[in-house]
């Protein structure tokens, strides 16, 4: 059985920063691509996030130069890094493999 599980989002200022991680279970980690996608209050799903398994990485023109996704394969765990948080980036955030996604993480940005 695949699961996700994301941690690490919480309450931080404009300007602040956080550290998302997700854990991976039930598929070879390190053979597929992994993403962040996000879920802002009465808004659709936005993709923020892509990493392949070559690490080559992609990424969403709204948060370009402030969030950085990175992986450790050893512990099977996907991280998102976000600087600069603006009160724009506040949502639900999910790591998705395939079509399956977890549980989220809420992060909102408010001062």
């Amino acid at each position: 059985e695949v699961q996700l599980v994301e941690s690490g989002g919480g309450l931080v200022q404009p300007g602040g920063s956080l550290r998302l991680s997700c854990v991976a279970s039930g598929f070879t980690f390190s053979a597929w691509a992994l993403s962040w996608v996000r879920q802002g209050p009465g808004k659709g799903l936005e993709w923020v996030s892509t990493m392949l398994p070559g690490n080559s990485t992609s990424y969403a023109d709204s948060v370009k130069g402030r969030f950085t996704i990175s992986r450790d394969n050893a512990k099977n765990t996907l991280y998102l890094q976000m600087d600069s948080l603006k009160p724009e980036d506040t949502a639900v955030y999910y790591c998705q493999w395939v079509n399956l996604r977890g549980q989220g993480t809420q992060v909102t940005v408010s001062s």
